[in-house]
């Protein structure tokens, strides 16, 4: 992190990534600049070397949405980071999203829709707001209101950073982290502190600035009396709530996941819905209790 702004940060890291080949430009001999030239940016964006010096050096902050389109252009941005350029341009120009309350009002209405199938409720930092009963089952002591998915990831033995489950796990996490969360939120500033002081990987994956929604994936889980399964995952946006996310679990007819699963459910006896106290602020959960260690988690590639 340069302290340069997040616009600043992910246009220097996006112009290292990609090569003069990449974007028709012949590689002269003798060439040692890592990645492309700002110079080179700047022509194919169709604007001044200056003025994207000011950019990557944050002294300007706010490009038109011209300008970021050609930029996007320039840097080969697929649709999503080309959201996220978009999205890191409108949090900085001092557009802040209005305080969000407490609690989803909606959570219980909204994990019942899914009915027996576990579900829980996250917000853009990964604190879990709403979590229903087949989920703890799921991963029991994991997936509960108040802890938060990415820093319980980290506070796991460094002895598993080997894994790849760990690490592709860990991977989506700090991406889905950059891209959906408010660069002037508090509470993730407080995340990115606690974990880059703490985890030399966490500040390798940072460093990489991929920026992308989690979507669907594999996960295996260790369900009592049915031992390790394999279940499948997909997160959605909640409707009408911006920045707050409900995941689901569900496995492929006729395996060993579907059966486990139905033992959870219980014949559908059991909807309720665990959330945190009403006292309790989900959007501003306190760092004490978000990263308390970790419980043996039952999940090998957490969701």
């Amino acid at each position: 992190m340069t302290g340069n702004g997040p616009l600043a940060e992910f246009l220097a890291s996006r112009r290292g990534q990609l090569q003069p080949e990449d974007v028709g430009i012949a590689r002269e001999r003798g060439r040692r600049v890592a990645g492309l030239r700002r110079s080179e940016v700047a022509d194919l964006a169709g604007i001044s070397v200056d003025y994207y010096l000011r950019l990557e050096q944050g002294r300007d902050r706010q490009p038109s949405a011209q300008v970021l389109t050609a930029l996007s252009r320039a840097l080969r941005l697929d649709r999503v980071a080309d959201t996220y350029l978009h999205r890191v341009v409108q949090s900085s120009g001092g557009r802040r999203r209005a305080p969000r309350p407490a609690l989803l009002e909606n959570a219980e209405e909204i994990l019942r829709t899914w009915g027996e199938a576990p579900a829980y409720i996250t917000d853009a930092h990964h604190d879990i707001v709403a979590v229903n009963r087949a989920a703890t089952a799921v991963a029991p002591g994991y997936l509960r209101p108040g802890r938060n998915l990415l820093l319980d990831v980290f506070a796991a033995s460094d002895s598993i950073h080997d894994d790849d489950s760990w690490n592709d796990t860990a991977r989506r996490l700090v991406a889905a982290l950059r891209f959906q969360s408010d660069p002037s939120s508090p509470r993730l500033h407080e995340i990115l502190g606690t974990l880059s002081v703490e985890h030399r990987r966490f500040r390798q994956l940072w460093s990489l600035h991929e920026a992308f929604p989690q979507t669907t994936g594999v996960t295996m889980s260790h369900i009592e009396g049915h031992g390790w399964v394999d279940l499948r995952w997909l997160t959605l946006d909640v409707p009408g709530e911006v920045g707050y996310f409900v995941t689901t679990f569900y496995a492929d007819a006729g395996s060993p996941g579907e059966a486990a699963l139905a033992g959870i459910s219980g014949g559908g006896r059991d909807h309720s819905v665990m959330r945190p106290l009403p006292t309790m602020d989900a959007s501003v959960v306190s760092l004490a209790s978000a990263s308390e260690s970790a419980p043996n988690s039952s999940m090998r590639a957490s969701a």
